[in-house]
């Protein structure tokens, strides 16, 4: 009980957000780049292990393998089961994590700092990473699950407007793959596939470590070495292809049964290292990702009651990801919302934003920034991603002073530059002008 009572309290409490973030960065001699924070406040250890081996690793016909590799690393290594792991971390109080999208995908362990437990739990987590089976008859049960879990998501108005949305604007680019996969591809996969792709993409050398925490720099260090000395010895992955523009406005209409229609809108938009990064993110906030204050928000639901909800936002990757607007609105609406939309962005990005929206967001957006980073949990997913996508290793203490140095010229240049109003991707699921 003890064990959880502190793991809640490392929960609730919040990292000291007025000293800079101290990061130490060095590389292993197995080639795996490592970032590490170190806080004694708490007896708490975080760490994450990220690879290259997201869903942009997925070929057409085996779609779903990054993921379903990832997943089965979970449930049996070094010829122990999914249960038996599962309850050699929850003996010590430590708690398994992770996630998966494109571009990665990662493993997490908090523990406690204590020799004991730490031992233990890392020594499972490093079974995990070192050694997984990817046991036949669990791949068999689990294939059957996502198939089934497919097949569901064919029917919901979100998925198929999502994923029509992402084959639509990326094409034949991996970023347009299902992250799940479809039922032919998952039904094409075996565990030979699992392990071919885990010694290909789990190398060292594509590695990237991040720890906060209760540790020493020559702790820390001795824990990376453990970890890298294990993986796969491969190449680093190739880099991921380079995404076109569209060079046509591309206009689908999906026929569903659902009374409102599900509309994105988008544009390739960034990447995560992209030179315009803060211009964009701010200028979004304005334009559809502040919520209730956000123009879209205003143009489109308080003033005109077209939509039960709009945003926009853009998703930065390793290559040029979405921008997206996306909106929710009764069938026979549709098109008047999705006009005004139209509307709403072009005198956006024709116009650009006024002193008093720039001002407002600014202050929205500084003074919430001490809630991302007021736990180890939040500072270890920015270590990741600093490390991963390669961000100057200050990019915690320059954040709040980046915001506050765009202008409303360079969100106007930002968007004008990056942003084709006349060749946006629209997908519309459940139009009522669909065949």
């Amino acid at each position: 009980m003890f064990r959880y009572l502190v793991f809640s309290l490392a929960l609730m409490l919040s990292f000291s957000t007025n000293a800079a973030v101290k990061i130490d960065h060095w590389q292993t001699n197995s080639g795996a780049r490592v970032y590490f924070v170190e806080n004694h406040d708490l007896p708490i250890v975080d760490l994450s292990v990220n690879f290259a081996a997201g869903s942009a690793r997925d070929s057409v016909e085996k779609s779903g393998l990054a993921g379903i590799t990832r997943y089965m690393m979970t449930l049996g290594a070094a010829g122990l089961s999914d249960e038996v792991l599962t309850n050699q971390f929850a003996d010590v109080g430590a708690v398994l994590g992770g996630s998966f999208d494109a571009d990665r995908a990662s493993f997490k362990l908090r523990t406690l700092s204590s020799q004991a437990e730490q031992s233990q739990a890392l020594d499972t987590f490093k079974k995990i990473l070192h050694q997984p089976d990817f046991p036949q008859a669990v791949l068999a049960r689990e294939k059957s699950r996502i198939i089934a879990g497919i097949q569901e998501a064919e029917t919901q108005p979100e998925s198929i407007s999502n994923q029509a949305f992402m084959s639509a604007l990326y094409g034949t680019h991996p970023y347009a793959l299902d992250e799940s996969g479809t039922v032919v591809s998952v039904n094409a996969i075996g565990n030979q596939d699992l392990a071919a792709f885990y010694q290909q993409y789990y190398s060292a050398k594509g590695a990237v470590i991040a720890m906060i925490g209760d540790l020493t720099r020559e702790q820390a260090m001795k824990i990376a070495d453990e970890i890298a000395d294990g993986l796969p010895k491969s190449a680093t992955p190739a880099p991921i292809p380079a995404v076109s523009l569209p060079q046509a406005a591309n206009v689908q209409k999906i026929a569903h049964p659902a009374s409102q229609s599900h509309i994105l809108i988008g544009y390739p938009g960034m990447k995560r290292i992209d030179s315009d990064y803060f211009a964009l993110y701010v200028g979004n906030y304005i334009l559809g990702g502040g919520g209730f204050v956000s123009r879209l928000t205003e143009e489109v639901r308080e003033k005109r009651g077209l939509v039960y909800s709009v945003y926009s936002y853009f998703m930065p990757m390793q290559e040029i990801g979405p921008f997206q607007i996306g909106l929710q609105t009764k069938k026979e609406q549709a098109e008047d919302a999705l006009k005004l939309v139209h509307e709403t962005l072009d005198n956006f990005i024709k116009n650009g934003v006024t002193d008093k929206e720039l001002q407002a967001a600014k202050a929205n957006i500084i003074g919430g920034f001490p809630l991302r980073i007021d736990s180890n949990g939040k500072i270890l997913d920015y270590l990741s991603v600093i490390g991963f996508y390669d961000l100057p290793l200050t990019y915690l203490d320059d954040y709040n002073k980046k915001v506050a140095a765009v202008t409303t010229a360079q969100i106007k240049d930002a968007f004008s530059r990056r942003i084709d109003t006349q060749k946006l991707v629209t997908v519309i699921v459940g139009s009522p002008y669909a065949k």
